[in-house]
């Protein structure tokens, strides 16, 4: 105690001193390194803010955040965000504008939507990057609109940095599940829903949802978790195509063992992994590009993927590794997935104390903004809470399993113009001939018209009158119902998604063998089911799926543009030169094509 008196005396001394030197001693002793480096954080918080949105909903009790993705409007927020808005809601920009804004797609079970700011084409936007280049440590920054404080439009920064990565949080009942999740103890509170997590440079590396909050108030204790860039990434295909969507299963479930392996637990027969070989006790090396050692980093994997897309697994049984391609299946049926919606209004998250075995606090998504928070005075809707604004009801259009079936249309009319780009089949209703040669010896002729199709082929030939459902047209043997596919590829070129039967457009996917995402339209005709496949940009179509039943493999045909075959009718259009026929693992048949002949119907057609 003796020396209390002379330290407080010397730091009094020193705090005189530095008062009295005044900021230009400050400043001149700023390390260079640090000043550069503060400004900058401030320079890439600043840039970061200007994409950011602050979301309130007509009745102005409700709201959240968001993060503008792209110059002409389209936004990501949380699922329970816009659930407690509606259809249509009120979006603040730093610029100090208020922006009408419509759903375009929403993700119950990964708590995502996607909203398109409306007013402008030229929107400031946030960059998405990988997150799996994200480390605990990182410095990161969360912006949004907590307690709907930003009232003036001018979103809350927090700083902080990773807690860690590939989280996993347990569902909610059946529709809410986060996987994969970043943690960071930047503040995340009520409001923040839906809002931007950035890294240090100002790229966007999730959006934030859920939080660990105290029982005796919501405000932030320092764990909050943010949906990972890889995961909106993977859904914003679908997001864009207006639906409910989906997450997926593997139709497998997987545990741990003594010796740390990942080994199947169960299995369904009916499911694609099964078709591709994985078995009970078969043990998981790698999953959708990623190593697994454990059951929880199974779960992150299988979470960010959309239901129906084909990706890669790694699986070794006695020694031996197998490598092959799984079609994910879904979680819900559509229907069952739209009556879970309506069934609840809003989503709660359970007391984790009342789960069997499980103790402690349970992370939670953020409800409603608390109910006292009332929108100013200028940000009150002239319109009842039910009306839309004009512009807004231009680009809304109901219907049973969308959220906005606007946007589907939209879609699908722009893919099927840009392969039209290559050449209009509208008027090539008569029969269809092509030429060529297999890979195995012999030459090929493949007739198609209105009443099916005739092949030709050096084992002999085959024949399909089209009379009802194509169910069960599974020729010729081995193919998956080669005969069946043509025959509906032909009618699509011919007819379009118009007249086709029921098209609409589901979104990207990937396509083993290929980077990146493809587009994709599902339809269903003569009772069956198929996918189209384009390629983004050319707008070419690269392959075409059937199926005949949910528990066969398709029958695929994968059309190559090595060279393209000019029609003999004098019409300008782009036709594949290959087409390989595959059915489950095996190639059926491959097509070398010399000649491809669809002609305009005759006045006597044979």
């Amino acid at each position: 105690m003796k020396y209390a008196l002379p330290v407080l005396l010397l730091f009094a001394d020193l705090l005189l001193r530095a008062s009295s030197a005044g900021p230009a001693l400050a400043a001149s002793d700023l390390d260079p390194a640090v000043a550069a480096a503060e400004a900058q954080r401030v320079a890439a918080m600043e840039r970061a803010c200007r994409s950011a949105i602050v979301i309130f909903a007509h009745q102005g009790n409700d709201g959240g955040s968001g993060v503008v993705i792209s110059p002409d409007g389209y936004a990501l927020s949380n699922f329970h965000v816009v659930q407690a808005a509606g259809n249509s809601m009120k979006c603040g920009m730093t610029d100090g504008r208020l922006y009408d804004a419509v759903i375009v797609g929403v993700d119950p079970v990964g708590d995502v939507a996607l909203l398109k700011l409306l007013g402008r084409d030229d929107f400031p936007c946030a960059e998405l990057v990988d997150s799996d280049e994200v480390h605990q440590g990182d410095w990161v920054f969360a912006v949004g609109n907590p307690f709907l404080l930003a009232t003036d439009f001018k979103p809350t920064v927090t700083y902080g940095i990773i807690s860690g990565v590939h989280r996993y949080q347990y569902p909610a009942g059946t529709l809410l599940e986060y996987t994969d999740c970043l943690q960071t103890d930047a503040s995340i509170n009520p409001g923040n829903s839906g809002g931007p997590l950035f890294d240090a440079a100002g790229k966007l590396i999730g959006v934030n949802g859920r939080g660990s909050f105290e029982k005796r108030g919501r405000v932030n204790v320092g764990v909050g978790y943010a949906i990972s860039s890889n995961q909106l990434k993977n859904f914003l295909g679908h997001l864009k195509s207006g639906r409910i969507l989906d997450h997926a299963t593997l139709g497998a479930r997987v545990s741990n063992d003594d010796q740390g392996r990942v080994l199947v637990s169960d299995i369904l027969e009916d499911s694609d992994a099964y078709r591709r070989g994985l078995r009970y006790d078969d043990e998981i090396v790698s999953f959708g590009g990623r190593p697994i050692h454990t059951a929880n980093a199974f779960k992150n994997v299988l979470g960010i993927f959309p239901k129906d897309w084909q990706v890669p697994l790694t699986y070794r049984r006695q020694g031996k590794t197998f490598d092959v391609f799984v079609r994910l299946a879904g979680v819900h049926g559509q229907q069952e997935l739209a009556d879970k919606l309506a069934e609840r209004p809003k989503l709660e998250v359970p007391d984790p104390d009342k789960r069997p075995g499980k103790k402690g606090k349970k992370p939670g998504p953020e409800g409603p903004e608390p109910k006292h928070i009332p929108l100013p005075p200028a940000m009150q809707p002239k319109q009842k809470p039910a009306e839309m604004p004009d512009l807004v009801r231009k680009q809304f259009e109901a219907r049973s399993g969308y959220a906005n079936y606007y946007f589907n249309r939209q879609r699908r009319g722009e893919i099927w113009a840009n392969f039209q780009a290559h050449g209009d089949f509208t008027a090539a209703t008569g029969v269809w001939t092509l030429r060529g040669q297999l890979l195995t010896p012999g030459d090929s002729q493949l007739e198609l018209s209105d009443r099916g199709v005739e092949c030709a082929l050096p084992g002999g030939h085959q024949k399909l009158l089209v009379q009802g459902s194509l169910a069960v047209a599974a020729d010729p043997p081995g193919s998956g119902g080669m005969l069946a596919a043509l025959y509906l590829w032909r009618r699509f070129l011919v007819s379009g998604p118009e007249k086709f039967g029921d098209v609409y457009y589901e979104g990207t996917v990937p396509l083993p063998g290929r980077a990146g995402l493809v587009d994709a339209l599902f339809a269903t005709s003569a009772g069956v089911q198929c996918r189209f496949l384009f390629e983004p940009g050319t707008g070419r179509m690269l392959k075409m799926e059937l199926f005949r039943s949910p528990g066969d493999d398709p029958c695929e045909l994968i059309f190559s543009h090595e060279r393209d075959l000019p029609g003999a009718d004098g019409q300008e259009r782009e036709l594949p030169h290959t087409l390989e026929v595959r059915h489950g693992d095996q190639t059926y048949a491959i097509f070398k094509f010399s000649e491809i002949n669809p002609r305009q119907p005759t006045a006597s057609p044979q």
